[in-house]
């Protein structure tokens, strides 16, 4: 596998696996992981005003279990991207996409991942 692909998998196990583990320390502790202390102790990402604005609370059930599925899925497609399995090119580029909103930190990530997959000799080897 080329270094951009490597790059690829690195970023999206980093925003991927985050996710993952902040879901599930959401579902099993209560609450995602915040500062403790600090201007914004106890207070989620700019991505909560977000999904609050289209009327899912941030902090419910259904949100935290969706942290742990989407991330999960993406660490899934990741890991056949890493085994070069034609359909994972556009899998990646689909949840990169999806997780755009996931500010700021994953938003960043995505933007980054986006670019990479856009590259010529990446989207060749698919």
């Amino acid at each position: 596998m080329a270094w951009l692909q490597w790059i690829i998998v690195a970023l999206a196990v980093l925003s991927a696996g985050y996710m993952v583990m902040d879901g599930t320390r959401a579902l099993v502790r209560g609450d995602y992981l915040t500062p403790s202390s600090g201007a914004h102790a106890g207070r989620l990402g700019p991505w909560a005003g977000i999904v609050r604005a289209l009327g899912i609370e941030p902090r419910s059930m259904g949100m935290k279990a969706f942290f742990v599925i989407y991330g999960t899925v993406w660490l899934a497609v990741t890991v056949t991207f890493a085994l070069g399995v034609n359909w994972s090119w556009l899998a990646m580029l689909a949840l990169a996409i999806g997780s755009l909103w996931y500010l700021i930190p994953g938003t960043l990530l995505s933007a980054v991942i986006i670019a990479l997959l856009l590259i010529p000799s990446v989207r060749e080897v698919f």
